[in-house]
């Protein structure tokens, strides 16, 4: 199936609208599912959240799945036995989308949780996603036919690849706005009034505000880039159905530098549909991987030792940055004296802090994202397994 060049626009601005929209992770989940069924028709998905640290799965949401009682088969096997794109593969590799029809040239019997769980269930095809960002592996979708079906095509996979990154800042948002809701970590949370008037702030976020301050100009009663984000928020809540590009394609969210010389992130999201739709703003710590492709700009690195950079930040061993990078362990070392030679550092230790605790780094701004709803989600009802 060959996607059009309209059709592909029309669906990331339809998702780019719902990642903005500041749903909970289920009216997330499925508003996406939704979208993608107009051009990837399937029988039935599931959304995993994972904890990042561990990729050990948190919560799921599912439409169609499996019955439970083979579900801890196919947990077993995702977590002890070998089988074909498991969720850990995935993300090592760096691969974020993969159908199992692709890598097993068809075969999908050579998969142990297909031959032994899934096509006896009805089954045939799966297309698995994997959604991270840099600071993590967030969680995962998993989108399947049933047997009869055509197996997913070529264009779809890439179809769906170019969309994870919007569909992770969408799933990151709404586990953020979870966690605030809960009183949960250190996000802060505000909802502002059409008129950009707070509504409501919880402590983090007021704690958050004292730190960024406000200028001096008469009336100011919150921080530049959190009226900025907050209208950004608006602007692509506008946006007509179909538009694309323009100065509203740009993400609601910024990284910004307070100052005590910490570094937060902003992002804004629609609590709803129309002008008078208040917006919610969520702050968080900036963690080193979001800080990394940034600062790497102040000393000229080249776009592999940005990505060296990245995986330093993470604190990923050599080994496992030359495996998701696609280079050898030796080349990834070069790099690394380079980096060190252009940031004044010799070590990883040292190139760390001076990328992210210099108090000489240069001040950041960019746009922030956040999400909906008038009500704090999440009634989960987890219902039949991957």
């Amino acid at each position: 199936m060959a996607t059009a060049q309209p059709v592909r626009e029309q669906l990331h601005d339809t998702i780019s609208r719902l990642v903005h929209r500041g749903l909970g992770v289920e009216d997330y989940w499925r508003a996406v599912s939704d979208a993608l069924e107009g051009v990837v028709p399937s029988q039935g998905t599931c959304l995993m959240t994972m904890d990042p640290a561990t990729m050990l799965p948190t919560a799921e949401f599912v439409e169609n799945g499996m019955p439970a009682d083979a579900i801890s088969r196919l947990v077993e096997i995702e977590l002890r036995e070998p089988d074909y794109t498991k969720w850990v593969d995935l993300a090592r590799t760096g691969r974020t989308v993969a159908s199992l029809s692709d890598v097993t040239a068809g075969e999908l019997d050579l998969s142990r949780r297909h031959r032994e769980v899934r096509r006896p269930g009805g089954y045939s095809d799966e297309l698995r996603v994997i959604l991270s960002s840099s600071t993590g592996t967030w969680g995962a979708l998993t989108v399947f036919r049933e047997k009869g079906r055509p197996y997913f095509s070529s264009a779809e996979v890439r179809l769906v690849t170019s969309l994870t990154g919007l569909i992770s800042d969408g799933l990151r948002r709404a586990l953020l706005l979870d966690d605030a809701c809960a009183g949960r970590h250190d996000t802060g949370m505000l909802v502002l009034a059409p008129d950009d008037g707070v509504d409501l702030a919880n402590q983090v976020a007021e704690e958050w505000i004292d730190e960024l301050g406000t200028s001096t100009r008469a009336g100011t009663t919150l921080p530049l880039v959190i009226r900025a984000v907050a209208r950004q928020a608006r602007a692509i809540g506008a946006r007509k159905e179909g538009q694309v590009g323009g100065a509203s394609a740009r993400p609601a969210s910024a990284r910004v530098r307070t100052t005590a010389g910490r570094w937060v992130m902003v992002r804004a999201s629609l609590l709803g549909e129309g002008a008078t739709a208040p917006v919610a703003v969520l702050l968080e710590a900036v963690r080193p991987a979001e800080m990394a492709p940034l600062l790497a700009d102040v000393y000229g690195l080249t776009p592999q030792e940005r990505r060296v950079t990245e995986g330093v930040a993470q604190g990923l061993p050599t080994r496992q940055i030359a495996n998701q990078l696609r280079m050898s362990a030796y080349t990834v070392q070069d790099h690394l004296k380079s980096i060190f030679a252009k940031t004044g550092t010799g070590s990883r230790g040292d190139l760390v802090a001076r990328l992210f605790f210099d108090q000489r780094a240069m001040r950041l701004t960019a746009p922030p994202t956040v999400p909906d709803e008038s009500r704090c989600p999440l009634d989960t009802h987890p219902q039949r397994g991957c």
